[in-house]
């Protein structure tokens, strides 16, 4: 199995909030990669896996996830967690963003984000 990224993902109020949070990170040399409103990922220039992402809210899971792995093969990963019996929280579904992705709760009740970005046909 191969990890590609570890982000953490803090819950903010308010887009307002994010921009706080955009500019104050970018004290720390983060810049904005990604923004979809919702969520929005900062990214190290020179080390673009050195990642923190701000959600207001989830588009399309139950709650807010508290970290995201970004596995190679997130279909071989699903298997392999449903098969632990371990708490699927949003099930394995491809995303209109370009992922696939599910949610697993880990033992001390952390919701995981497990994604990968799809191939384009």
């Amino acid at each position: 199995m191969t990890i590609r990224r570890i982000v953490p993902d803090l819950t903010t109020k308010s887009q307002e909030s994010m921009a706080e949070n955009r500019d104050f990170y970018g004290l720390l040399g983060f810049e904005e990669v990604m923004n979809q409103g919702w969520v929005m990922t900062l990214a190290s220039p020179s080390n673009p896996c050195a990642q923190v992402s701000f959600l207001t809210h989830e588009a399309t899971a139950p709650v807010v996830p508290d970290l995201s792995v970004e596995v190679e093969d997130v279909d071989a990963v699903y298997a392999q967690v449903r098969a632990s019996g371990a708490e699927i929280v949003h099930d394995l579904r491809d995303e209109e963003w370009g992922v696939r992705r599910f949610f697993v709760r880990d033992p001390e009740g952390r919701v995981v984000n497990v994604l990968g970005h799809r191939r384009p046909s």
